[in-house]
């Protein structure tokens, strides 16, 4: 059947108001998804339009929540440095 793959709402598509309010994600986060494209969008005149595939794909390679080892080892762009080491103080003179 043709319409296996839709969501409770019987739509094979959404537009980007949708899809933010399907993921609770931000409109700037799902363009910003979009324009890196980890997030297939489809275009019909100025209409954006996510298909509830690729929307499904998209939130399946999403990192796993999970502690901070598991999070850094499968997300290499959420890398964390550590601040620069300090200098030593310079030393007092004496009068």
């Amino acid at each position: 059947m043709l319409l296996q793959n839709t969501t409770e709402s019987g739509r094979r598509a959404h537009t980007i108001a949708e899809t933010c309010a399907l993921t609770g994600l931000g409109r700037d986060t799902v363009y910003a998804a979009i324009r890196s494209g980890r997030l297939l969008a489809r275009k019909i005149g100025r209409r954006t339009l996510v298909t509830d595939d690729d929307l499904r794909q998209f939130l399946a390679g999403l990192p796993r929540a999970g502690g901070f080892d598991q999070v850094m080892s499968e997300c290499p762009v959420a890398t964390i440095n550590p601040p620069a080491p300090r200098p030593p103080p310079a030393p007092r003179r004496t009068p």
